[in-house]
C-alpha cells in the first residue's frame, strides 16, 4: 500500500476513503498478489491491545479500514483524522458490484449453509457479470482446512469473502493466505446474515450517528454485552487517556543535552 497510515491507539488505520479504498482493492486484484483486508473497529483496537499475535497480524494487512464511526471520531480528537468510515458490509456489496461489472469470480467462505448459499444467490441475482467461484459453509473441522484451502485455490476466485467472527478470521487467513490464491481476501464477519436477511442492519440514522453497536446490542444483549458495553468502555478510557498523554506531551520541559 502506497497510502499513508494514521497511527491510533497502538494500531495503524489506512487514510483512505471509501472510493479510495475501492480503487486500492481495484489494484491489488489486478496484481494478482495474494492480500489480506483487515477491518478495524473499536472492539478491535481494544482487542490488539491486548493480542500481541493478532496485532502483529493486522501489521502485515496491506489495507486496514476504519469500520466504525467511534474510530473516525476518536481520529478527529486526538488530531489524526481519518477521511471517513469505511463499512465493512457497504464494501462487500461494492465489490461484488465491481466484481460484476469486471466478471471477476468470487468465493463465500462462512456462516449457515443456508445463509451463505443466500449470500451468493443474492450476488448472481443482483450483480449480473459476478461469478460465483465457490460456496463453503463455516461449519468444519480443524482437519478439513487443507482441503478447503485446496478447493478456494482451484477455484481461480478473484476475491474471497470469510463470514468468520473475530479473531477467528484473522486468524485463519494469515495461515492460510499464501496458499489461497486469491488476491483480495477479505473477513466480513456477520455482514453474511445481514445480507441474507436473518439479521435485520441498524437504520441509517444509528449508522451515520455511530450507535450500529447498540441496535446490535438490543438485538443479542446476552451475547453482545461484553463486547459492546464492556469494551466500549475501554477503548474511551484508551482515547481519554492517549488525548491526556497528547495535552500533556508539549508541557513537559526539554530534555538537556548537556552533560550534568
Amino acid at each position: 500500500m502506497t497510502s499513508a497510515r494514521v497511527s491510533l491507539l497502538g494500531t495503524e488505520v489506512d487514510a483512505l476513503s471509501f472510493s479510495e479504498t475501492l480503487a486500492a482493492v481495484v489494484g491489488i486484484i489486478e496484481q494478482e498478489i495474494p492480500t489480506q483486508h483487515l477491518a478495524m473497529n473499536a472492539a478491535k483496537v481494544v482487542l490488539l491491545r491486548s493480542d500481541p499475535v493478532l496485532r502483529a497480524i493486522a501489521s502485515e494487512c496491506a489495507i486496514i479500514s476504519a469500520d466504525g464511526v467511534p474510530l473516525v471520531w476518536a481520529s478527529r480528537l486526538l488530531g489524526h483524522p481519518l477521511p471517513g468510515r469505511v463499512n465493512g458490509t457497504d464494501l462487500m456489496e461494492a465489490l461484488c458490484d465491481l466484481a460484476g461489472q469486471r466478471q471477476w469470480s468470487v468465493f463465500f467462505f462462512g456462516a449457515r449453509r443456508d445463509v451463505v448459499d443466500g449470500v451468493a444467490a443474492w450476488a448472481e441475482n443482483t450483480h449480473p457479470g459476478l461469478r460465483v467461484a465457490g460456496v463453503c459453509d463455516g461449519y468444519f473441522a480443524e482437519s478439513d482446512d487443507e482441503k478447503i484451502v485446496a478447493e478456494i485455490a482451484a477455484s481461480g476466485a478473484s476475491i474471497l469473502f470469510l463470514g468468520f467472527p473475530t479473531p477467528k478470521k484473522e486468524l485463519w487467513l494469515h495461515r492460510y493466505l499464501s496458499e489461497l490464491n486469491v488476491p483480495f481476501c477479505m473477513g466480513v464477519g456477520g455482514s453474511f446474515d445481514v445480507i441474507a436477511g436473518k439479521v435485520p442492519r441498524a437504520p441509517g440514522w444509528m449508522q451515520r450517528n455511530g450507535l450500529e453497536w447498540l441496535f446490535r446490542f438490543i438485538q443479542e444483549p446476552r451475547r453482545m454485552w461484553k463486547r459492546y458495553l464492556v469494551g466500549n468502555v475501554k477503548f474511551i478510557l484508551m482515547v481519554l487517556s492517549e488525548l491526556l498523554a497528547t495535552r500533556l506531551r508539549p508541557a513537559l520541559p526539554p530534555r538537556s543535552s548537556e552533560p550534568g
